[in-house]
């Protein structure tokens, strides 16, 4: 490496990974370095980069590859391709023996899956100017995250979790991407079984721990909200007197979480009712204002989000910032300036008619928040809701109750779509006042729904679209728009 992309590095802060700090933080794996017999000198004392990959399509010249394997790949396989790229060394639990895998120093590991959470703890270590704030929950994730990182990142450098790197592998691909610069973490800490944010926390190390609800979300894996409960608090597990935790007080499960909290940190803070609350609140189509109270301040917002749960965001958002004593004048900007994630409430034109865009993904508890929003659109209210996907046993149930929830709201049309279609519209007929249909397919519903918009010309239609992340329920936005 020339003495420029040397200074170029630093100049970015990156961290140094070296054969020395590689072993030591995976000591406890056993790890060692395995040379090629036909290399001439012990290379893996030459090991110097900047950064760890998992993904040899992204995979650059001078990188470490880590080869992580799962059910249907093994990252072993593409050694050869790594090397080939120019990955300087690679990381992985058997030697590839492969003459152009010999070419580059392999550290060996009793588990690379185990050997990414490591690093990325060690990572965190050495930052100890860092200042972390992890949220989890059934819903609002993302928006929440979005509204932190709007807050911090006018403060200070902020690392955010991009995308959805919010699981046991995407949490530590997210750490390893700290620079020296950074000062604010803000990491979003999702699971799909029980264990999995205890892991995740271990490695962040949360100096702020917020969860914003407790909903029924991957209800299939985790069996009842008690489960999901449990699973979510274990983000307070890693926390001391001198950090701490952020409690949702409307929530069914606030009693529990402040108990779980209050085991391992006196410092709890409450949004919704205590510390951090809002009055005066006005949901309108596409935005909300209200009174921010925050420690005994209070500050007129203007949030750019719709909906009452994105209050609840804010509000969530706002209490970590307090945590971390930022100024509620810093917090209100912050917040001001957020901006809907891609696929959450998004809105635009289809001629008349407006098309809201909420198809990240779906559990009951944002589909319930959808339908609020919707009901407070002007012209002919249409849902237009694919299957909730990992619900377990209580997929039935679920689909009837959130056809109940629809048609209560208010709302004049639902349109399902997919195998639990049938039981979303028989909860809506349930309630009555509702025009409820059930489709087998997304071609089947758009052929519906486009003469449908096109006869109604009098009357102004918001169309909401939502269901679960495998429903990509986005094409049908697209289909509308193409036509």
């Amino acid at each position: 490496m020339t003495a420029d992309n040397d200074n170029s590095s630093q100049s970015q802060g990156l961290y140094v990974w070296q054969a020395d700090n590689l072993l030591a933080a995976t000591a406890t794996l056993e790890s060692r370095w395995h040379s090629a017999p036909t290399a001439p000198t012990k290379t893996d004392a030459n090991v110097t980069s900047k950064r760890i990959t998992t993904d040899t399509r992204t995979i650059k010249a001078g990188d470490i590859f880590l080869a992580l394997s799962g059910d249907n790949f093994d990252g072993h396989d593409y050694i050869d391709v790594a090397a080939e790229k120019g990955a300087i060394a690679a990381i992985v639990s058997r030697p590839i023996t492969t003459s152009i895998a010999n070419k580059i120093p392999q550290l060996i590991v009793n588990d690379t899956r185990l050997a990414l959470g490591q690093l990325a703890a060690f990572r965190r270590q050495q930052h100890q100017d860092l200042t972390v704030i992890a949220i989890t929950g059934s819903s609002g994730k993302t928006t929440c995250k979005e509204m932190l990182g709007s807050i911090f990142g006018r403060l200070a450098p902020t690392l955010i979790t991009r995308g959805n790197l919010n699981n046991d592998l995407g949490v530590p691909m997210m750490l390893l991407e700290l620079s020296d610069h950074h000062r604010y973490a803000i990491l979003e800490l999702g699971a799909n079984h029980i264990g999995e944010i205890a892991y995740t926390t271990e490695i962040v190390r949360p100096d702020v721990a917020c969860i914003l609800n407790i909903g029924t979300a991957h209800l299939g894996e985790f069996g009842s909200r008690d489960g999901i409960c449990q699973t979510k608090a274990e983000i307070y597990h890693a926390l001391s007197d001198t950090q701490f935790a952020i409690v949702p007080d409307k929530d069914d499960y606030a009693n529990q979480l402040r108990r779980i909290a209050e085991k391992y940190t006196s410092q709890v803070i409450g949004f919704g009712n205590t510390d951090v609350s809002a009055s005066h609140l006005d949901v309108e189509p596409e935005r909300s204002e209200f009174k921010l109270h925050v420690g005994g301040q209070v500050q007129d917002i203007n949030l750019p989000l719709a909906g009452e749960h994105n209050v609840n965001n804010a509000l969530a958002a706002a209490a970590c910032a307090h945590a971390l004593k930022i100024d509620i004048a810093d917090i209100v900007i912050g917040l001001e300036n957020s901006r809907p994630a891609k696929g959450r409430l998004n809105s635009q034109l289809l001629g008349m008619h407006r098309l809201i865009d909420d198809t990240y993904n779906a559990n009951p508890h944002s589909v319930r928040a959808a339908a609020k929003v919707l009901a407070a659109q002007t012209g002919t209210q249409v849902m237009v809701l694919g299957d909730i996907a990992e619900l377990g046993e209580a997929a039935i149930s679920e689909h009837q109750s959130l056809g109940r929830t629809i048609a209560a709201a208010g709302i004049n049309v639902l349109l399902c779509v997919g195998e639990y279609a049938k039981y979303s519209v028989a909860g809506a007929d349930e309630i009555g006042g509702i025009s409820a249909h059930a489709f087998d397919d997304k071609s089947s519903l758009l052929q519906y729904l486009q003469p449908y918009l096109q006869e109604q010309q009098a009357q102004p239609c918001t169309v909401l679209f939502k269901g679960s992340r495998s429903m990509e329920m986005e094409t049908l936005i697209d289909a509308l728009i193409k036509e």
